[in-house]
């Protein structure tokens, strides 16, 4: 049932996040067929509280409006050291009765407190996921996740993912045409493909370990080829087996994953700002093919190339679709596959 929402409201609230609570559910879409939700704003301390953005929101709502609740989102209120114990016992109510709650990006630090999350599966934003961990170390972070269900806790990443979350919600317990309405009076996608990683700003790695910066720099110049191990020791004046294990140490990754990584960071950069065919970009890259690069892009980003470009794309870069296949996607990890210890 999906019916009675209540959204919290602490002090210094992100009008954002709390603004996707009152979009979904706060507003009357009846004459499209749409449900209408029983919406209410609560707080331990009601009246006017004051947002991050510097604006105050009148909270007619006491804690006792959450017995109420279906459902009750708790929206971003930044990472604090504790939170109203008042507030703590009526989410644990709400959950102990059967209902639901949701949060949005840093609201998981107040669901984490209430001892909602232990033994849960969790999402936060990105810059988020480590401090969620080493403060609860009872639930299991998904750092690269849009939202994750674990029903009856949704926790969701930063701001827009609020927005996935609640869609989400709605597609779960009131169907998909229910959801795609909302979302086309919200002008946004019903559903988004990939996860955070896609989102996150990763520059190509520096090179400034000093055994093997010169050879980091060689890898990057020709990512296209098929290193092997071999050949990087003999670049390093090291054997095989030491080059591996002070790669290691030195860069924290084994030398395949570090080349693999550089190949999606050069074609993420490639659809981002040129026009070139997703096999084009693969071959540029070293994967070899469009299948291999949409394999590892699977992997390191939760997200297609195609999908990618979409997505931050340039406008006037054109884009001619994401390639046929040219086969199995043999090119995965390339000769230097062959010759490493662990990938």
């Amino acid at each position: 049932m999906l019916k009675n929402v209540v959204a919290l409201v602490l002090e210094e609230v992100h009008p954002f996040e709390l603004g996707v609570a009152c979009e979904v559910f706060g507003l009357d879409r009846s004459e499209q067929g749409l449900p209408v939700y029983d919406f209410a704003l609560a707080s331990h301390r009601p009246g006017e509280l004051r947002t991050h953005a510097g604006f105050t929101v009148n909270v007619p709502h006491g804690v006792e409006r959450l017995a109420e609740a279906d459902l009750v989102i708790a929206a971003a209120t930044g990472i604090r050291e504790s939170y109203p114990a008042e507030l703590i016992e009526a989410l644990r109510a709400v959950v102990a009765r059967g209902a639901r709650v949701l949060s949005i990006c840093t609201g998981s630090f107040l669901l984490g407190a209430a001892g909602l999350l232990d033994g849960r599966r969790s999402a936060a934003h990105w810059r988020n996921a480590h401090r969620l961990a080493e403060r609860f170390p009872l639930t299991r972070v998904e750092p690269d996740v849009l939202y994750v269900d674990e029903d009856p806790v949704i926790t969701s990443a930063g701001t827009a993912a609020g927005i996935d979350a609640c869609l989400y919600l709605v597609r779960k317990v009131q169907g998909v045409e229910v959801a795609r309405g909302i979302a086309q009076r919200m002008v946004v996608a019903p559903h988004r493909e990939g996860g955070q990683a896609q989102y996150v700003n990763r520059p190509l790695a520096s090179v400034e370990c000093t055994s093997f910066g010169t050879v980091l720099e060689w890898m990057r110049e020709e990512l296209e080829r098929d290193w092997t191990v071999d050949q990087l020791a003999a670049r390093a004046h090291m054997t095989p087996r030491t080059f591996a294990r002070r790669f290691q140490q030195e860069t924290g990754t084994t030398p395949l994953r570090w080349l693999i990584g550089q190949r999606v960071l050069l074609a993420q950069r490639l659809l981002e700002e040129t026009g070139e065919s997703v096999e084009a970009v693969a071959v540029r890259v070293g994967f070899g093919n469009a299948a291999a690069l949409r394999h590892h892009f699977g992997r390191w980003l939760g997200t297609t190339p195609q999908a990618y470009r979409r997505a931050f794309g340039c406008a006037d870069a054109g884009g001619s679709g994401d390639g046929v296949g040219g086969g199995p996607a043999s090119g995965f990890g390339g000769g230097i596959a062959g010759g490493l210890v662990g990938g």
